[in-house]
């Protein structure tokens, strides 16, 4: 479990490790060979993070392969830091290739102990060739291998596999080979809820999602006050109220409106609730229930089909790996309105919403305090065309072309009557929120979300009147 490695990793006794600071020199070879691999980074990137290093190509070296057995796999395995796995680091950073820095910082993330940490870090810094801090030393590295985009090494997964599965062994089945950039899952700093279907009464160490949950009309919902935030969702002519306040608790729910039925994930990190259909998907398909894997993708949330396994990208709704990805499973969306429960009851007098004990006695608002000045996790280079945590209204076109509209200014415009549309997109008010519809009125699966996380997943997305 995630303490006890803690533990472990907090007892590690560090051999020498040979890392002098050579900065200036490492600086002046990746000077030589920056050109090539600067042409291809957007200004911005080079602005904020600096010029990247020069990447080899191929296979790692013999040598190389066998430091990362001995240091990554061997080490964890044996639940050991000693002489060889210190002289394993000192030949991974000989080796000049900052591809090695994946694995690193994977384990980075939970190393607790400082002379360890320190010893990483400084292998980091000499492979990226720039001084890392060794304060959240993790967090600015990950973020240069994204903005940079790094390629991942050879036989990546096996080394992050072993990582990661160290810490979580249910994660066994999370780490496999799909359609899925391992480079950017990074834990989330919780567990893997795993319970089965309609079972999560059951106490969990996770974040506990919620099946089936138990709904109220909207004037037994007395707990509630109008300027609470909620995610509103209508599904067949059926209105359901998802209070922000539970669903910071809960982060996924699996429900059943307007006869369909709904996998509902909330990424506090990213501001946005999504509904997807779960149900009609191809044959021989159960329905997938949606659970919280405690990996996040870029501050984004990876969740799972606890049936089978499969991973799906939050953001896209398909399935990444597993059964499911074999299967080619997609799942649609059903949109999302973000209002206040004042404005959302009154459009919707017949709503239903859930009840106040599913937030388990609890009242967080990430939005306002832990999350208000930016992401906490690493997402690389973010966008320049909006602020990093400005709302936006997100869909997919038609013609399957990702376009996001800023919240403050649609609002506005709408308010004063302007139409707004984008292909066959047209916005809409309801409800206090915002919701985007076809030129025939049906429902084309929208959802607020912050801009850094619509762009990094979306990362050819028109911007509304950009």
């Amino acid at each position: 479990m995630v303490s006890a490695l803690s533990s472990y990793f907090r007892n590690f006794m560090l051999a020498p490790l040979v890392l002098a600071s050579l900065f200036l020199l490492d600086a002046m070879r990746a000077d030589v060979l920056h050109a090539k691999e600067a042409a291809t980074v957007p200004d911005y990137v080079i602005k904020e993070f600096g010029r990247p290093p020069a990447i080899p190509k191929g296979p790692l070296s013999k040598d190389v392969q066998s430091a990362v057995q001995v240091a990554f796999i061997e080490g964890i395995k044996q639940s050991t830091w000693g002489r060889d796995q210190g002289i394993a680091l000192d030949t991974i950073v000989n080796s000049k290739d900052p591809r090695l820095v994946w694995i690193i910082s994977d384990l980075m993330r939970f190393t607790a102990g400082q002379q360890l940490n320190d010893a990483l870090t400084d292998a980091a810094s000499r492979l990226l060739g720039k001084t890392v801090p060794k304060s959240n030393s993790w967090g600015e590295t990950t973020d240069h291998l994204i903005a940079w985009d790094i390629p991942a090494p050879p036989d990546y997964l096996v080394a992050k596999r072993a990582i990661f599965t160290s810490v979580v062994p249910g994660w066994d089945k999370i780490f496999v080979s799909g359609d899925i950039d391992w480079r950017q899952v990074s834990w989330g700093g919780v567990l893997i809820d795993d319970r089965a279907y309609n079972k999560t009464d059951d106490e969990c160490n996770c974040i506990p999602a919620a099946d089936n949950p138990k709904v109220s009309s909207a004037k037994e919902a007395t707990w509630l006050k109008d300027e609470d935030i909620v995610f509103g969702i209508e599904v067949n002519g059926e209105f359901r109220a998802y209070p922000r306040r539970i669903m910071e608790v809960r982060e996924m729910v699996n429900d059943t409106l307007g006869g369909r039925h709904l996998g509902i994930p909330y990424c506090t990190l990213c501001g946005a609730a999504q509904a997807y259909f779960t149900d009609r998907v191809p044959i021989g398909v159960k329905r997938p229930i949606l659970r919280t894997s405690g990996l996040l993708i870029r501050s984004n949330k990876v969740m799972y089909d606890v049936e089978t396994y499969s991973v799906f990208d939050t953001f896209k709704g398909h399935a990444v790996t597993g059964p499911l990805a074999a299967k080619n499973v997609q799942l649609k969306q059903a949109s999302v309105v973000t209002t206040d429960w004042g404005t959302w009851k009154k459009a919707h007098p017949k709503t239903t919403v859930l009840v106040e004990e599913l937030a388990l006695g609890r009242d967080f608002d990430f939005r306002n305090n832990r999350d208000a000045n930016g992401p906490i996790f690493p997402v690389g280079d973010v966008d320049p065309r909006l602020p990093v945590h400005e709302d936006i209204i997100g869909v997919i076109t038609a013609s399957g072309k990702p376009v996001a509209f800023q919240r403050s200014k649609a609002f506005v415009a709408l308010s004063k009557g302007e139409a707004i549309t984008f292909e066959n997109v047209r916005l809409k008010l309801d409800a206090g929120g915002i919701k985007a519809i076809s030129t025939d009125g049906s429902d084309l699966g929208s959802h607020q979300a912050f801009w850094f996380a619509w762009s990094q997943f979306h990362p050819k997305t028109a911007l509304w009147r950009d």
